[in-house]
């Protein structure tokens, strides 16, 4: 997943899709924990669009909150 495509998600997705990828990071700790788990570089990509998500809704946090402030000012 590229940042082009997480900023174009609205803030209710990126929350949906931030909750999908820790459910699937948890999987991927079990069956790795287990053996199952073939393909380990699964761990760092997902780790990576966690991390992306994250920085975008904190970006909009803080843009909201700029424009809050901005607004008690006027």
């Amino acid at each position: 997943m590229f940042i082009t495509e997480v900023r174009n998600l609205t803030t209710e997705e990126l929350e949906d899709k931030l909750e999908d990828l820790k459910e699937s990071m948890y999987k991927l700790r079990i069956n790795h924990a287990t053996g199952e788990l073939k393909d380990t570089s699964q761990f760092q990509k997902t780790k990576k669009d966690i991390a992306r998500i994250m920085t975008v809704l904190r970006e909009r946090e803080l843009a909201a909150q700029i424009a809050e402030e901005e607004a008690q000012n006027d």
